[in-house]
């Protein structure tokens, strides 16, 4: 087993290491074939190499005269592109299996990784297993990833209670994090799908009849499920949190309409057997798994779907630290998977629509809170407003067209009063204050890659179980 990616050595010549990605094209192709976690290392003089190139061209802009014009006229390019975003329409959901349907249904091997869960493994287990489909072609893994709570107990205990539950448990030392707990069960799996979940996932009965019917076409390579969160009411961060995974769905549906890059969340992630062995297995060397995954089968030509309903609920954190530790690990993961694979976004293995639809994505995601920060200096010390503005101005009100356009899909079915508009309306309000700690998380994480030899170390999200008030969404 490979380690840690935090555990290895950078001490190595950086302009050597990054000299050595910019290889003939066909030696790179063969290196990709032969193994595709080619150009993992360097991740952290890459990252100073970005940060570095954001920072300069913030000062060309401040110093030129035609700067805000170029900004402008970029503003402009990103404003057809928006348009043309908001503008795509979704295919309709194929109708979910009927009974008669079931009986050439394919097998699906759900999965789940937890350590230290005793206060949601129970629930989500009786879950799993009592799903609206045939117990013969529905295997559900769980994952004892070295826990010191009751958690191997309460596995044990269950397993005798329902067949298809198998248990494996996984010592301390196994290495690999939870891609490697993964990748150590696929092989035992029996499924034609295999899908993952989080320790506090909670799905309705009737939830695999929705998603199986969406792998009819060959080319979908995975499907995500929009997810929902359960503790929605608790407090000013777990509301932010639903919104902001109502924004996440509405754009993953208009990115797949307009031909771009549908992408997949860890809980609720279905993948086709066929199409996870060709991309080889998740990748251990990564701390966002779901990311890295979703780069490798759009680079292996794969689609990637998208369902809006049922959501796959689970808990929001609740605390402003559970939330940093949280969107730092994602922020890095989503950064690091562009730093490993960019020597390959610009041949034949995606498509142009692919390509604007993920620089489009880049810029406005990662790019554009990080340059935030010198924008704001240089605007200080030059004493103008900040010449990002415009595409600012954009982002965000791309933004709350997003929160508004998912609250009015997901919540569709039900009747329009006074107070579905009020609650659409506060919701989005709120959700754009809670969103400004991406503009902290973006530029911070990407700093701290770029100086710090060691990468993120993973902070285990706490879930509570029983103890917080749940709601259902559709």
């Amino acid at each position: 087993m490979a380690n840690q990616p935090w555990q290895t050595d950078d001490n190595h010549d950086p302009l050597g290491a990054f000299l050595d990605e910019l290889t003939d094209p066909e030696v790179a192709e063969a290196e990709f074939r032969s193994d595709f976690f080619q150009g993992l290392g360097g991740r952290r003089k890459k990252s100073a190499l970005m940060l570095s190139f954001i920072w300069a061209i913030a000062f060309v802009l401040h110093s030129v005269s035609w700067g805000s014009t170029a900004v402008l006229g970029a503003t402009g390019l990103l404003l057809i592109q928006a348009i043309r975003l908001v503008s795509a329409q979704p295919d309709p959901q194929p109708q979910p299996l009927a009974d008669e349907d079931l009986t050439t249904a394919p097998i699906v091997s759900l999965i789940v990784s937890a350590k230290n869960e005793e206060a949601v493994i129970g629930r989500l287990v009786k879950n799993l297993c009592q799903l609206d489909y045939p117990t013969a072609k529905c295997e559900v893994w769980l994952i004892d990833d070295a826990s010191t709570d009751k958690t191997p107990q309460i596995l044990d205990q269950l397993a005798l209670e329902y067949p298809q539950l198998k248990v494996v448990h996984r010592s301390p030392n196994a290495g690999g994090g939870k891609s490697g707990a993964l990748n150590q069960v696929l092989a035992q799996t029996q499924g034609e799908i295999i899908a993952v979940f989080d320790a506090d996932a909670t799905v309705p009965p009737e939830f695999l009849r929705h998603v199986v019917p969406l792998f009819a076409d060959e080319n979908v390579g995975a499907i995500q499920v929009r997810k929902a969160i359960a503790n929605e009411p608790l407090n000013f961060w777990t509301k932010g949190q639903a919104t902001e995974m109502i924004l996440d769905s509405y754009f993953q549906q208009q990115r797949i309409a307009l031909g771009g890059i549908g992408e997949l969340r860890g809980n609720g992630q279905f993948v086709r057997r066929s199409a996870l062995d060709q991309c080889g297995g998740w990748n251990e060397e990564t701390i966002t798994d779901d990311l890295d995954l979703t780069i490798r089968l759009h680079l292996d030509n794969w689609k990637i779907g998208f369902l809006l309903n049922p959501a796959v609920n689970e808990e929001g954190v609740t605390k402003a630290i559970a939330l940093w530790h949280q969107r730092s690990r994602w922020a890095e993961g989503g950064y690091q998977r562009y730093l490993d694979y960019w020597r390959y976004f610009s041949n034949k293995r995606l498509g142009f629509g692919k390509k604007v639809d993920l620089f489009s994505f880049v810029l406005m995601q990662y790019l554009l809170p990080t340059a935030a920060i010198p924008d704001f200096i240089f605007a200080v010390l030059k004493g103008h407003l900040p010449v990002l503005m415009p595409m600012t101005t954009l982002a965000l009100g791309l933004s709350l067209w997003a929160m508004v356009q998912g609250n009015m899909r997901v919540y569709r079915e039900l009747p329009w009063t006074w107070a579905k508009v009020t609650k659409i309306f506060t919701a989005c309000g709120l959700t754009m204050v809670y969103m400004l700690h991406w503009m902290v998380v973006m530029p911070l994480t990407t700093a701290r890659m770029s100086v710090r030899p060691k990468r993120l170390k993973w902070v285990k999200t706490t879930h509570q179980g029983e103890e917080e008030s749940f709601v259902s969404q559709t």
